[in-house]
């Protein structure tokens, strides 16, 4: 057998404590320096397996299925699918959670992005639904579908958040659950339709108009408060979603789309703006989604999702087989704006290590980030940070908790940890 032993020019380099490797391995080399760093210890290269010819399985052997209208994945993918769980006596008020441990890049698929339904998903007719602006406005108007796809559209790479997401680790002991039930409320997307500020200009906005009320068309009645600023800003009036007629359980015809902001905010099924001098404290706001201080008070309009991160594999559920390289990775993202950096530690938060990040890093998307990582078999907790291009850092769990307390179940943006046992099994832990 031909032995590879690796020299000093090739040796990777180590970026932090517990086994992370520099990130160069992922940005300059290439396979040869990965396939180096994965030799084992004392330099041997994997014994080859003998050539012999690889077989003619079944279904090489009679044609395949014909065409259908609507593509679906493999049947032997069925595990990448969503959890859900609705709330009792109710068969369409929960949730359901996007696998990212399953997945990979940076664009969620339109069948497995996350839901929030407040009363189940409606059967809107295209045909009879409209938008009506008004309110605050030089003229009261009315679109179909039909009159908004005649404006000019544009596209937006923009994650949502439920504002909901993350919240398990609120509590004093770490749920013994993996990356999709505790972070599984997010999902990115290309979403592309009019921007609501050209359909306001279109009506007139009268001086006095600082705020918005956005009405989805659910049997909720689910609606919303929104600066007017936002909405002049980078909102859109979203009609697709990946290409394709936004989903029904996405807002199917039309939804809003605000970039950064917690997922209720962007309104689905939308069917009514009305121009506001201040926020019209709905049900929506009042009741639910505002952050309850130790003090017994509440923030309120808490919009922006702040820079946040989460370790996709490994993770629970995800048992490594055997010591030797692996690569870490997840998803971050801000709603100030892009990704600068993200550091990952093997050792409970003692050292960092740089990622590097997956291009094309844009402005309130998710940015995938990768890590090469050689795990000699033992203890670690893994834990990733992200910093913002504002300069904004993401905290520890404890510095959250320790500013903001732990009443509320909005917003978490705390740096979450796995533990990698001796044996390869990795689990929830608070470090």
């Amino acid at each position: 057998m031909r032995k590879n032993r690796r020299t000093k020019a090739n040796e990777p380099e180590p970026a932090a404590g517990n086994g992370l490797l520099d990130r160069r391995l992922f940005l300059t080399g290439g396979a040869a320096a990965i396939g180096s760093a994965a030799l084992p210890d004392d330099g041997r290269a994997a014994e080859a397996l003998p050539v012999e010819p690889l077989p003619v399985e079944s279904w090489m052997k009679t044609p395949g299925s014909p065409f259908v209208p609507y593509g679906q994945p493999s049947r032997y993918a069925g595990k990448v699918a969503r959890i859900f769980a609705s709330a009792p006596g109710t068969t369409g008020t929960g949730t359901s959670r996007t696998p990212h441990h399953l997945l990979d890049g940076m664009m969620t698929p339109n069948g497995l992005h996350f839901e929030r339904h407040h009363s189940g998903i409606p059967d809107i007719d295209p045909g009879a639904h409209r938008l009506l602006i008004h309110g605050l406005v030089r003229r009261p108007l009315v679109y179909t579908l039909d009159a908004l796809m005649r404006y000019p559209m544009e596209s937006r790479v923009a994650f949502i958040e439920c504002a909901g997401n993350s919240a398990q680790l609120y509590q004093k002991e770490p749920a013994q659950l993996g990356v999709q039930p505790l972070h599984g409320l997010l999902s990115c997307a290309e979403w592309t339709g009019v921007r609501l500020a050209t359909l306001l200009e279109d009506a007139g906005i009268d001086p006095r108009a600082q705020w918005l009320l956005a009405e989805g068309a659910d049997a909720s009645g689910m609606s919303r408060s929104v600066p007017l600023a936002k909405a002049m800003d980078d909102a859109l009036v979203a009609i697709y979603q990946n290409g394709e007629p936004v989903r029904p359980s996405n807002g199917y015809p039309m939804r809003l789309l605000l970039p950064g902001y917690e997922g209720n905010a962007n309104v689905k099924w939308l069917r009514r703006i009305k121009l506001t001098e201040g926020p019209v404290m709905t049900k929506d706001e009042t009741s639910k989604y505002t952050i309850l201080q130790n003090d017994g008070k509440s923030l309120q309009f808490c919009f922006t999702q702040e820079a946040k991160s989460v370790i996709t594999r490994p993770s629970p559920g995800l048992t490594m087989a055997a010591p030797g390289l692996y690569e870490i990775t997840g998803l971050a993202w801000s709603g100030h704006g892009k990704i600068a950096k993200v550091e990952v530690s093997a050792d409970g938060g003692a050292s960092w290590a740089l990622a590097a990040l997956q291009e094309p890093v844009l402005p309130m998307a998710v940015t995938r980030f990768r890590s090469p990582w050689r795990w000699d078999g033992g203890p670690a907790t893994l834990q990733s940070r992200a910093t913002d291009d504002t300069g904004y850092v993401q905290p520890s769990r404890s510095k959250l908790i320790a500013e903001r307390g732990a009443r509320t179940i909005y917003h978490f943006n705390g740096i979450a940890s796995w533990g990698v046992a001796q044996g390869g099994e990795v689990k929830h832990v608070y470090a």
